[in-house]
C-alpha cells in the first residue's frame, strides 16, 4: 500500500528474441499471475506486439526501446514511449546535414518495422530540403554482406550514407564500407553505433567520425554521468549505450516517482506518468499521448572514444566533426 515498503521480486523471462513468446510470457504475467507492475521488453516489433495487451490489462508500460509512429496512432493510454520517435530524429538529420552542404545522400533499410518507419520518415524530412538521394535499398533482416549494395553507392559518391540497421548489419556496414573504400562526409548507421561494442570492434580510432542515434552521454547531465559511472563499475567496466539505455533508467526514475507517490495504484501511475513533466537522466520529459514530446530529435558522432550529441546545437555535448576522418 502507498507509503510502506517492501522488498522488490523482479520477475525475468527469456523471451528467446521470438515475438509470439514474448506476447505469451506478458499474458501470463499480466492475466494470470497479476504482477504488480511490468517493464517493457526490447524493440520496436516485440512493443508493438505487446502495447495492446498492457492497455487491455491496465499496466503502465514505459518503453524505452520503441520507434514506431504506428504505436502512437494506436492510441494507447497506457502505453509511454521514452524515445523520439522517427519523424523528429530523421528530421534532425536531415537538419544538420543541409546546414553543413551535404547535398546528396544514400539510404539502406532493414525490412521491418523500424527500417520501414525511419525510410519512410527520412524521406518526408527530405521534401523540400535540397537534398536528394541518389540510392535507396532494403535488404533482409540477418544478411550476411552488404558490399554489393555498397560498392553501387560508392559509385554514385553521395555526400551522406545512411543505414537503417540493427547491431550486427552496422557493423557489418561500417566493415565492408572500409573494405571497398567507401568513406562519404557524413556516414550515419544505427542502431548499434551507439554501443560500446561498436568502437571495440571498429577501434575508437575507426569508429571517429561516424554518426548515428544518440541522444546523451556522461556529460549531459549529473545525475547521467553518476548512472554511467555507476553502470560501467557494476558491468565490471561495460559501459552504457548512449541512447536508450538512458531512456531505460529515465523510465525507472518517472515509474519510480510514480509508485512513491500513488503505490501500485496502476491506473494512478498511469495518470501520474501521462500528465507530469518529469525530471530524469536525459532531462525534462513530458508526453502527449504516448509521445514523449520533450526530448529533441538528435545526432551523435564518435569523437576520441565517447559518442557526442553534436545536433541540435543547443543539446550538444560536442561540436560536430562535418567530414569523416578516413577509416583506419
Amino acid at each position: 500500500m502507498k507509503g510502506s515498503k517492501r522488498p522488490i521480486e523482479l520477475v525475468s523471462f527469456d523471451d528467446r528474441s521470438e515475438v509470439e513468446t514474448c506476447v505469451r510470457t506478458y499474458e501470463k504475467l499480466m492475466g494470470s499471475d497479476k504482477v504488480d507492475l511490468v517493464l517493457a521488453p526490447w524493440g520496436s516489433n516485440a512493443n508493438f506486439a505487446v502495447a495492446p495487451l498492457a492497455n487491455r490489462f491496465g499496466y503502465p508500460f514505459l518503453a524505452p526501446t520503441a520507434l514506431s509512429k504506428k504505436l502512437i496512432e494506436m492510441k494507447l493510454p497506457y502505453f509511454f514511449l521514452m524515445l523520439q520517435q522517427p519523424a523528429p530524429m530523421t528530421g534532425a538529420l536531415v537538419d544538420m546535414l543541409k546546414a553543413n552542404g551535404a547535398k546528396t545522400l544514400a539510404v539502406i533499410y532493414v525490412d521491418d518495422l523500424f527500417g520501414l518507419e525511419n525510410y519512410s520518415a527520412l524521406k518526408v524530412a527530405l521534401q523540400g530540403s535540397g537534398l536528394s538521394l541518389v540510392e535507396e535499398k532494403s535488404y533482409p533482416g540477418g544478411i550476411k554482406d552488404l558490399s554489393p549494395v555498397l560498392r553501387s553507392i560508392k559509385d554514385k559518391n553521395p555526400d551522406a550514407f545512411v543505414g537503417f540497421t540493427y547491431p550486427p548489419d552496422t557493423i557489418l556496414a561500417s566493415k565492408q564500407a572500409k573494405e571497398v573504400g567507401f568513406n562519404p562526409r557524413f556516414f550515419y548507421a544505427s542502431v548499434g553505433t551507439a554501443f560500446q561494442l561498436y568502437k571495440n570492434v571498429m577501434t575508437p580510432a575507426g569508429a571517429e567520425g561516424v554518426l548515428g542515434m544518440g541522444s546523451w552521454n556522461a556529460k549531459t547531465s549529473p545525475g547521467a554521468k553518476a548512472y554511467f559511472d555507476a553502470h560501467t563499475k557494476k558491468f565490471g567496466g561495460k559501459e552504457p549505450d548512449r541512447w536508450a539505455s538512458g531512456h531505460c533508467w529515465a523510465a525507472l526514475e518517472i515509474l519510480t516517482a510514480a509508485v512513491a507517490k500513488h503505490g501500485l495504484d496502476r491506473k494512478a501511475i498511469r495518470d501520474y506518468v501521462a500528465n507530469t513533466e518529469h525530471s530524469t537522466i536525459v532531462g525534462k520529459i513530458k508526453f502527449s499521448g504516448s509521445e514523449n514530446i520533450s526530448t529533441p530529435g538528435t545526432v551523435a558522432q564518435w569523437q576520441k572514444g565517447e559518442f557526442e550529441v553534436v545536433w541540435p546545437k543547443n543539446v550538444a555535448t560536442a561540436p560536430l566533426i562535418a567530414n569523416k576522418p578516413a577509416w583506419v
